[in-house]
């Protein structure tokens, strides 16, 4: 082998692999763009437009936030499943770009009604919710297999970064009363990432031929996909079960900013910055963690429950920012462990429905969870709400951990087809 293609392998996989960077760069300002609009929507209501009743106000807007991902799973996995990826990747980031500097277009001449920033917050899930299975589902695709970790932990090191610095810049924005300067900034954003995605080169189109009649041949319901998978299954469930208590962190944190730490949008940018830090360092050295998935995952769980009933013990700046941190750095260690053993395990022409189905699985409890705690934000003391989130987490890392001891011989990866091998890029 040649010095130069030494040289070249040890580049970030962004920088010799320039389609994937692209693709990268692209999802970086998607989940940028709709982290700081949700962010500083929650703000914005919690601390301006939500009234008596901001605790459920911001519940509802986040659960109106994560409906789409777990309405449409079906509809998704048959469009990635039957389009070409690149296209769906690029018209989801047009529409949303577009919705958004509409909607910033109207704030820019008047107030923006809270019930517009509903429907704007709906419309931007439902194109997240296309894009994020797309482009896993998209990563053979751009990548050769032995890069596959590495596009991993980039695609979900993208998603800390995009919430550090959409965490950080939403409230300040809205707290600096430019709402629609923020909604402007999502959309353009959003734009931008969609000629980037077009300008990219995919090995191949990924969609499935289909027959005359309009049927799939060989094509598995979403049903099946996971009826033969029992492990995979019942991870699933642990973590959609996690997800309930976890996710709800995203409407306790800003009432217990305002309530109990007496603060201002400011603290709340720098307690999503922590959370997205956190995620940032933990993509990054999961894969470096010894052990198998499971026993990682439910051990991180524990530290999770943990961190997040400190701050219902002591009500004090420190141990918020920590439990950020430290429940950011858990989430990026269990997703890049998973994420890569599922795009092994999977053949190809499964990984649409499954992902779309994971997708919607860890998503549904969040409607779910965002209304409750919203609700209760009205009713107890968020002190109370950290603790309820650290004792709910306690049993399903328990029970993710008798689930490793059970299965110590994890479902045998399927081989990777040699057609799904991309080319290497051009020179």
């Amino acid at each position: 082998m040649s010095a130069v293609p030494a040289r070249a392998r040890r580049l970030p996989l962004v920088l010799r692999n320039r389609s994937f960077g692209k693709v990268w760069a692209g999802q970086l300002l998607t989940q940028a763009a709709i982290r700081m609009f949700q962010v500083g929507a929650v703000w914005w209501i919690v601390g301006l437009a939500g009234g008596a009743h901001r605790g459920l106000a911001s519940g509802v807007f986040l659960m109106v936030s994560t409906v789409p991902a777990v309405a449409f799973a079906p509809v998704v996995a048959r469009v990635v499943a039957r389009h070409d990826h690149r296209t769906v990747l690029a018209v989801a980031a047009a529409v949303a770009g577009a919705v958004a500097v509409t909607a910033a277009a109207l704030a820019a001449l008047g107030a923006l009604p809270v019930a517009a920033a509903y429907l704007v917050a709906l419309v931007l899930a439902g194109c997240q919710a296309v894009f994020d299975p797309c482009l896993t589902t998209s990563v053979p695709e751009l990548v050769e297999d032995c890069d596959i970790e590495s596009a991993t932990g980039c695609e979900l090191a993208t998603q800390s970064v995009a919430g550090l610095v959409g965490g950080l810049l939403g409230p300040l924005v809205v707290e600096a009363g430019r709402l629609a300067e923020l909604t402007a900034a999502s959309g353009l954003a959003y734009l931008l990432a969609a000629g980037l995605i077009v300008s990219a080169r995919f090995a191949r189109t990924g969609v499935i031929r289909q027959v005359p009649d309009g049927s799939v041949p060989g094509r598995r319901t979403l049903r099946q996909v996971l009826a033969g998978r029992p492990f995979v299954r019942r991870v699933l469930v642990c973590f959609a079960s996690a997800n309930f208590f976890t996710t709800a962190i995203y409407v306790v944190m800003p009432l217990y900013t305002r309530t109990e730490l007496h603060a201002a949008g400011s603290t709340v940018a720098l307690l999503e910055a922590a959370l997205g830090a956190g995620a940032l360092v933990g993509s990054f050295t999961g894969g470096r963690l010894p052990g198998p998935p499971v026993a990682v995952a439910s051990v991180c769980l524990a530290v999770v429950a943990a961190a997040l009933a400190l701050p219902g013990v002591f009500a004090w700046h420190a141990t918020a920012f920590v439990t950020m941190t430290v429940v950011g750095w858990c989430v990026g260690v269990i997703g890049v462990r998973f994420i890569a053993l599922f795009q092994r395990l999977l053949p190809a022409d499964d990984k649409p429905g499954f992902f779309a189905v994971m997708q919607a699985m860890l998503g549904a409890t969040f409607p779910v969870s965002s209304l409750v705690f919203g609700a209760l934000g009205d009713h107890l003391t968020a002190r109370t709400l950290c603790l309820i989130q650290g004792a709910g987490v306690v049993p399903v890392a328990a029970a993710l951990w008798w689930l490793g001891g059970r299965h110590e011989a994890v479902e045998q990866p399927t081989p990777t087809a040699p057609t799904s091998v991309p080319a290497k890029e051009p020179s």
